[in-house]
């Protein structure tokens, strides 16, 4: 079975199982996640108010530090003023005063002048804060006020404000710190002690209540408990489980588009050629470029090809087009260059001082990656830069900086650069002075005219005549007969590749064609 029809029934069968499985478990799911969304509510009602009462203190905290650093006579205008306005922009507060050791000399609010005494502070924390909880001792017209002092100055807070929760009858929180309650809504409710609690939600579906528990210990150690109900679940989910229900079927329908598109994607040329790279499926053919004055083989242009799976090879006119539009046009020519590099030892060692082509993309000289990997690659394995020839294609020489800078940093290491199919592309010969270049290779579609009398056949003569000019070297492509051969040795040309002299070819048959056709008694 072949990968594509594997595809196929594997997404066949994924789409069918994921749908079942989809209708089976919606309506559960429903369930659970509307559920879940009223425990987190509740849970979150316990957060929102221990958050608010932690601020709270820690403003009250910061207030009174920032009371130490005034600048104002204690006891002056100007601090009373400072201590006046603190209080009215907190509702919460009931009193400030200003201390020096046990004697309160000044204040603001509805406390008594000499302010409240409880013998015994409730708890010294390490962060300088004193407290006193709410007691006999701190009361003031009826309520137990909760005492702070930090540094100077003191405040009375009415612990009734610091939960801020609007009155409801199915809402009730008690703020306990220290173990000891605080606060509570409404003032009477009795709820579970924090210790008697796991920190976050517990569902108790029976007694159809949320109960959650919230704990902090950033300024003085804060716990909130808080309950909701559930019995009203259905009236305020209905609509939500309604809604979610379209959306469970919007969903399956995504589900279904979904393997569509990752089975389209899978069977995408693009996807199979980024899994042959990785599997090694892309190897190289080398066809020989001839010297048509002593039929030697002085070389080879190095050809990328692709093998699928079942042996079915695919035409570089498909997959080199395909690689550039994925982005992976440089891994092929980084697979084409560590091939050769691997491959010209060999190749070496019969031939000699023989050179490989290697054809570059535009994407190739757009950074410096192909020239950087090119050069630590040549480094390892002992090779000079002239085993390298490159090719490049005319539109790469078209309004690029770049490509003229890395063309010529080619240059400078010892590589000749060829210019692939001349004549196929935008630029002219002219166009070619303005760049470091070497060889320029006769496209197929000219050498194809010679000697049929069309027009192109004129026009190779002016591109064979100013390629001259320019001192570049000419390479025809695609010759197929013998006709050819003479007609571009009499013009001049003398080196050569093309299905004359041989299909391109792996390793192992160009190596026993060069050693054959180079031969003395070839």
């Amino acid at each position: 079975m072949q990968r594509r029809e594997k595809i196929l029934i594997g997404a066949v069968l994924v789409g069918l199982f994921g749908v079942a499985g989809l209708l089976g478990s919606m309506a559960w799911l429903l369930w659970r996640e509307s559920v879940a969304s009223e425990a987190d509510y509740a849970g979150g009602l316990a957060a929102t108010l221990g958050e608010r009462a932690e601020r709270t203190i820690l403003d009250v905290r910061d207030m009174l530090a920032g009371f130490d650093k005034l600048a104002a006579v204690r006891c002056s205008a100007a601090h009373l003023e400072a201590l006046q306005n603190a209080s009215v922009s907190r509702p919460y507060i009931r009193g400030i005063g200003y201390w020096q050791a046990a004697d309160r000399l000044c204040g603001v609010g509805f406390l008594p002048l000499q302010g409240l005494k409880p013998p015994h502070a409730d708890h010294i924390y390490e962060n300088g804060v004193v407290a006193w909880w709410p007691s006999a001792q701190t009361e003031v017209g009826g309520v137990q006020l909760f005492l702070m002092r930090y540094g100077e100055h003191d405040v009375a807070i009415d612990p009734r404000l610091l939960l801020d929760l609007p009155p409801a009858p199915d809402r009730r929180a008690t703020l306990w710190v220290e173990n000891l309650r605080l606060s509570a809504i409404p003032w009477d409710v009795q709820l579970p002690q924090p210790d008697a609690l796991p920190v976050g939600v517990t569902v108790e579906r029976e007694q159809g209540q949320v109960t959650s528990h919230f704990a902090r210990n950033e300024v003085l150690p804060i716990d909130v408990v808080a309950q909701e109900p559930i019995g009203n679940f259905w009236s305020r989910h209905g609509a939500t489980l309604l809604v979610g229900s379209v959306l469970g079927l919007l969903f399956i329908a995504a589900w279904v588009d979904i393997i569509l598109r990752i089975s389209r994607r899978e069977l995408r040329p693009a996807t199979e050629l980024r899994r042959a790279l990785a599997a090694g499926r892309i190897s190289v053919q080398y066809q020989p470029v001839i010297d048509l004055r002593s039929s030697r083989c002085i070389g080879a242009e190095a050809l990328a090809r692709w093998q699928r799976g079942k042996g079915q090879w695919v035409s570089p006119n498909v997959f080199i087009p395909v690689a550039e539009e994925a982005g992976l046009i440089q891994e092929v020519t980084l697979t084409v260059l560590r091939t050769i590099i691997a491959d010209l030892r060999r190749i070496t060692a019969v031939a000699g001082n023989i050179s490989i082509n290697l054809n570059l993309s535009n994407d190739d000289l757009k950074n410096e990656r192909i020239g950087d990997e090119l050069a630590e690659h040549l480094k390892a394995a002992n090779l000079p830069p002239q085993a390298i020839k490159l090719e490049i294609t005319e539109r790469a020489l078209v309004n690029s900086d770049t490509a003229r800078t890395l063309i010529r940093g080619f240059r400078e290491r010892g590589h000749q650069i060829a210019v692939d199919d001349f004549g196929t592309g935008y630029s002219s010969l002219s166009y070619l002075q303005s760049f470091e270049l070497d060889v320029l290779k006769i496209d197929k579609s000219f050498v194809d005219a010679i000697g049929t009398g069309a027009a192109t056949g004129e026009v190779v003569v002016h591109v064979i005549e100013m390629a001259k000019s320019l001192g570049l070297e000419v390479v025809a492509e695609g010759v197929q007969t013998l006709e050819q051969v003479r007609w571009l040795v009499d013009h001049g040309v003398f080196l050569a590749q093309g299905y004359l002299f041989s299909k391109p070819l792996l390793v192992e048959d160009f190596i026993e064609f060069v050693r054959g056709n180079n031969s003395p008694h070839a």
